[in-house]
């Protein structure tokens, strides 16, 4: 799933580029708009007692990023358990060259305990479902 980033002025150094842990950011934004995209929003998980942090983290920077420009953020779920999920990400510059390249690992937490969301929360889990990787 595709999300668009505007880079902002405070996202960036000095010379202007955009610092590397705003990557990890945007990669935040993308995966909130996929969850509300796909009908399972962050709010709608909360209400539910369901949180879903992040337990890993991986970015391979390859391109630089300027103030101004627009990225776009391909959104991948690349496993899927009812337990954890892996996303990944490919940032690229409009022209489309790609800037980085990313995943994030996360598990479903409910009272501060793992749960799978296949037995627990069979309605939320068919929302994840089309967007696996087969």
């Amino acid at each position: 799933m595709e999300y668009k980033h505007k880079v902002q002025y405070y996202e960036t150094d000095k010379m202007q580029v955009v610092h590397h842990s705003n990557f990890i950011r945007w990669m935040e934004e993308a995966r909130v708009d996929f969850l509300e995209r796909i009908g399972a929003p962050f709010e709608k998980l909360e209400e539910m007692g369901l949180i879903c942090p992040v337990i890993e983290v991986g970015c391979k920077y390859i391109g630089m990023v300027r103030f101004g420009e627009t990225i776009t953020v391909n959104t991948q779920l690349e496993e899927f358990s009812g337990v954890k999920m892996l996303v990944s990400y490919t940032m690229t510059h409009e022209n489309g060259e790609v800037c980085c390249e990313a995943t994030s690992r996360h598990c479903f937490l409910r009272d501060g305990r793992v749960i799978n969301l296949k037995k627990k929360e069979p309605d939320i889990y068919a929302k994840f479902e089309p967007y696996i990787i087969k």
